[in-house]
């Protein structure tokens, strides 16, 4: 075979054809990509920090620059009747006057040397506690509360335990309706309270309390629940008495009336024969008897 005379680029073009011409084309622009790709690329940011600082500014303008966050000195406060029931969601006007058994029986809490609470939790049928977290959020509050070192139990006399309904329970802590509650407590007073009544040892925790609390405790429900188990419990312990605040202040005592007031004063006008002096010291909330723990 004659060898061919004509330089390599003339041969090599008439042996492939177009092909010679895209495949260096192809090259070029996969090493372009690449190299894009690697060390270039579109400019998403700006690495100089005045630049940055502008951006930043143009987009606060955008969005609208705001001041300084709310005062609570500049705020109008809720002011509402003392011991008046707040604003707030939806509770049970009446139940059907039957409970159903919520919660599981633990170990006992505490020494126990004069008394040992055993108790069941029950809720009235017709409220409904999915508003709040469900039957078992209720009675682990009731039960965490219980067993709180800063709770009952820092007296060696008390101890609790919640047990089944088959093990004579003494007491029955029991969440009810609006009209199950005043049927029990009372209609003593105008506003929503509940209560301890020794007929059948109930302790009587009135839902439109456990959903909206007192504006003493300033909207903190969880805190609210615990000063209302605490002090319905400690009728049951024996405290029938009530306490005033005893130092303008200081937190007040367990016993005291908080659902209605902090203030001695207050609570004097509310009931004149109760333990309060007209000397308007004014406690702070505590939900705890012992709010210190154990010594």
């Amino acid at each position: 075979m004659k060898k061919s005379s004509d330089p390599m680029l003339v041969r090599f073009a008439r042996e492939y054809g177009w092909r010679a011409y895209a495949i260096p084309v192809l090259a070029v622009i996969t090493v372009w990509i690449l190299v894009d790709v690697f060390f270039g690329g579109p400019v998403t940011h700006n690495s100089d920090p005045a630049g940055q600082a502008n951006s930043t500014a143009g987009q606060t303008a955008e969005q609208g620059a705001r001041s300084a966050g709310p005062q609570p000195a500049a705020q109008e406060q809720l002011r509402l009747p003392t011991g008046e029931l707040p604003p707030g969601g939806a509770f049970t006007a009446k139940g059907d006057g039957t409970f159903r058994v919520v919660g599981s029986p633990g170990p006992k809490v505490g020494q126990g040397q004069e008394k040992v609470f055993n108790y069941v939790i029950e809720i009235e049928n017709g409220v409904n506690t999915a508003l709040y977290g469900g039957d078992d959020a209720v009675a682990a509050m009731v039960d965490a509360t219980l067993n709180n070192p800063k709770g009952w139990t820092v007296d060696p006399k008390f101890a609790f335990q919640h047990v089944a309904p088959d093990q004579n329970p003494e007491y029955r802590i029991q969440l009810t309706s609006l009209d199950t509650t005043h049927e029990h407590c009372g209609h003593d007073l105008a506003m929503e309270t509940s209560c301890f009544t020794p007929v059948g040892n109930r302790v009587i925790l009135n839902e439109s309390r456990w959903v909206r609390g007192a504006t003493t405790a300033q909207g903190d429900l969880g805190l609210y629940r615990q000063y209302l188990i605490n002090h319905e419990v400690g009728h049951g312990l024996g405290f029938a008495a009530h306490q005033a605040c005893g130092e303008g202040g200081a937190l007040a005592p367990i016993m005291m009336q908080q659902t209605l007031s902090l203030n001695n004063s207050e609570l004097f006008r509310i009931d004149p024969n109760e333990v309060y002096q007209d000397d308007n010291k004014t406690c702070s909330f505590n939900p705890w008897p012992y709010p210190y723990g154990r010594l």
